[in-house]
């Protein structure tokens, strides 16, 4: 199955589910509402001032899963397996090829032909939402991470950079002015293995050639490789200045604030032929599962050291970041328990986790909140852990700058005590 961004929206025009926006849309404003209203669906704006955007793309856990061929009635289990290399794809791997990367060039002059899009009236300025950032740590290889760009100048950008992961170490350990490929409109498998976080040094290209084959061919003004079936390609660095960054609407819905961050220049453009732009409207239904997945597997993997781990949900409330809840086969008294302090050293970020058993299903918040009234006591299955690492999104959140944000969080043990009569706590009727 072919990963690359352009065979995904075929595979969904034909099946009928891409919704074709073909009159002229704006970039200030309008085609995030464009594609706010569309969303479920995935849509393809044809006419953003001149460039074809798309947004939608996972909309759900099981759009993600369809993309990745991946089950999704098994979905962690079968993603930790490709990803720890205990199962195996046919022609999955890392090749490269003699070439430098692009179809055509886009003078520095026109950079603003890449879809750098407003968003909310409250943005700081015109975004880049999706691109892929490569760069080379000196030390520690090669990194793949999201990051959001202001661009500020048709060649020069201010990028989010969160404190102590892949990027900031890469750019200190290059002096401060690190060699970067920002990928847009990246191969499906490249998308969801930038979104992972693995440990230091783990390179997360490696990581997507295990669903499948990944081509890397050479960038022209920077000492890097990129996906050969990118759309576009952004090569720059950064310059070791810093500058004000954001506001920007995140994953919450509420307001990141104003920064000191990293600038960055562009070196180079270059691009397929008539490319996609994929963009992720801040705080919808693509952020959400790009984001919260992978929080879902670390958690899966955290909690499978304690006890045995069935399924985990960022849920929609919090905002698929602050919130999960965790289903587990409880075998021990104290598994809940066990569980839910697993969960937060799985996400560091997470703020809430509500623990379950093997009969609650997690995609209906009715029968997780049953479980908390039915089966929780918060004297004995409540965590409270305070003045813990906490998201730099939560607005309640201590927040000074330069360290990381701290918060109090709770865990509630909502599985069937040890012991009871099992038939106390069986749901038979609604």
């Amino acid at each position: 199955m072919s990963m690359d961004l352009r065979s995904w929206v075929e595979r969904l025009r034909r099946a009928g589910r891409l919704k074709v926006v073909g009159s002229r849309v704006k970039r200030r404003y309008d085609a995030c509402r464009r594609i706010a209203s569309a969303e479920p669906a995935p849509v393809l704006l044809k006419d953003v001032e001149g460039a074809r955007v798309l947004g939608n793309i996972f909309p759900t856990r099981q759009a993600l899963a369809e993309s990745l061929g991946v089950r999704p009635e098994s979905f962690l289990r079968d993603l930790d397996d490709l990803l720890a290399g205990r199962a195996h794809r046919p022609g999955a791997g890392l090749t490269r090829r003699d070439r430098v990367y692009g179809d055509c060039e886009v003078p520095l002059s026109r950079i603003r032909q890449v879809p750098f899009l407003t968003y909310y009236p409250s943005d700081g300025g015109p975004y880049l939402t999706a691109g892929v950032w490569i760069v080379k740590d000196p030390r520690l290889g090669v990194n793949l991470s999201y990051h959001r760009l202001m661009m500020v100048s048709p060649a020069t950008g201010r990028v989010r950079v969160v404190e102590n992961r892949g990027m900031d170490t890469a750019i200190r350990h290059a002096g401060g002015k690190a060699e970067v490929a920002v990928c847009i409109g990246a191969p499906i498998h490249v998308l969801f293995g930038a979104a992972l976080s693995p440990a230091m040094g783990v390179n997360e290209l490696g990581l997507a050639a295990r669903f499948g084959r990944v081509d890397l061919v050479r960038c022209k003004t920077v000492d890097l490789e990129v996906p050969a079936d990118c759309e576009a390609v952004l090569e720059g660095r950064f310059t070791g200045r810093l500058a004000k960054e954001g506001p920007f609407v995140d994953i919450t819905g509420t307001i990141d604030g104003v920064r000191r961050q990293p600038e960055f220049e562009v070196t180079r453009a270059a691009a397929r032929k008539d490319p996609i732009h994929y963009t992720i409207v801040p705080g919808l239904a693509d952020h959400k599962t790009l984001m919260g997945v992978p929080k879902e597997l670390d958690i899966y993997r955290e909690v499978s050291k304690e006890c045995r781990c069935l399924d985990v949900r960022m849920t929609p409330g919090g905002s698929s970041w602050l919130h999960a809840v965790v289903k587990i086969d409880k075998r021990k008294a104290d598994d809940g328990v066990r569980a839910a302090r697993a969960a937060f050293r799985g996400h560091r970020s997470l703020k809430g986790c509500v623990v379950v058993d093997s009969d609650i299903a997690l995609d209906r918040p009715e029968q997780v909140e049953w479980s908390l009234a039915t089966r929780f006591q918060a004297t004995k299955g409540l965590v409270v852990l305070a003045d813990e690492p906490g998201s730099s999104l939560d607005p309640s959140a201590s927040h000074v700058p330069g360290k990381k944000s701290r918060t109090a969080k709770m865990g509630l043990d909502a599985t069937v005590p040890a012991g009871a009569p099992r038939g106390l706590f069986e749901r038979i009727a609604g």
